[in-house]
Formats: structure tokens, sequence, C-alpha cells
């Protein structure tokens, strides 16, 4: 936990004070990049961007708001807001509508016990755009009425998108299963 000793140290531009900052911040901001990116390097570009953002912007947090909570969403939004400006420059993914799935609770248990690697891995196989809404919606707890006004899209396609991001998921999870059922059946 941050305390604000080493908040107000940053502040006044202590350079010590932020680079104690960054280590204490590093795991919850690096695993909210990894979450977005497809690669650690990228993950690391957008996680140093969100930092920058929090030293600049820290006389702007609301003292009732825990640091920790404040700093979460501005990397949130950090990551948010590169993919809006990647966005254009990307080609627009079909929205053709996914295969019907089973039940979704044996892929929610699944990933209950995962290590975050081992997640990361299978949701570097969703489509950045599925995967980006489903971060939000699943993980970080937005709504799909928020998750359009953030992203640009309709609550429909958010919905869409977090319900393309299980399918994938869930098959990928199936493969796993199987490929380790035959494993130890050998």
């Amino acid at each position: 936990m941050v305390n604000e000793s080493l908040i107000a140290r940053c502040a006044k531009q202590e350079s010590k004070a932020q680079y104690e900052l960054y280590r204490a911040l590093y795991g919850m901001m690096m695993g909210i990049c990894s979450r977005y990116e497809r690669n650690k390097q990228d993950a690391t570009a957008r996680m140093n961007q969100g930092f920058l953002k929090i030293l600049t912007n820290l006389e702007k947090r609301r003292p009732e708001v825990p640091f920790e909570a404040w700093a979460r969403r501005v990397m949130i939004n950090t990551v948010i807001d590169a993919f809006r400006r990647d966005k254009d420059r990307k080609t627009h993914e079909s929205l053709d509508q996914p295969d019907e799935y089973g039940d979704t609770g044996t892929i929610n248990d699944y990933l209950e016990h995962m290590e975050s690697e081992a997640f990361a891995e299978l949701l570097a196989r969703v489509p950045p755009m599925s995967r980006h809404v489903f971060n939000l919606f699943a993980i970080d707890g937005y709504s799909h009425q928020e998750i359009a006004e953030l992203v640009g899209i309709s609550e429909g396609t958010s919905k869409w998108h977090v319900s393309n991001a299980r399918a994938i998921l869930q098959r990928a999870v199936s493969t796993f299963s199987k490929n380790n059922e035959r494993t130890v059946a050998s």
C-alpha cells in the first residue's frame, strides 16, 4: 500500500520517491497492461505512459479516493486512449455472430484458478477489440453502457465482443483440457 508521504514526495518531483512509487505499483500496472496488450514490449510501453500520467496528475487526485484505485483507473484509461488512437489505423474486425456455445460456468471456474501468465496467454488468442471489451467488462467491472461510451461502440456490440471473447476462451480452455487428459492417460 502506498502511503501519503510517498505521494507528497512524488508531487515534489523527488526522483527517489518516484522510483519507489514505480516499484510499488509495478505489479498492478503491468497486470493491467498485460491483459490488454499482446506482447510484453507493448504492455511495458503502455505501463510507462500510464505511470507518467499518474506522476503528472497527482495534484488532480481527490484525497477521498484511495490512491491505488485512482492509479488503476488512470492506467486503464491510458490503455483505452491508446487503443482508440490505434483503432483508426487497424482494419475493422468482422462482426459476424459467434457460434452458440455451452455454459460459461466451466470456463469461469477454470479462469479463477489460472495463473495470470497462463490467462494472459489465452487472452492473447482473442482479437484486440474483443479482448479490450472483455477486459473492461469481466475484469475491470465496467458496464456495457460505460464500455460503449469509452470505446465508441454500441452496447449491443459491447455485448457481442464479450460473448465472442468468452467463446474463444472456452474453446481454448476446452482444447487445453483435452490435451491434458491425453497427457495424463499416456
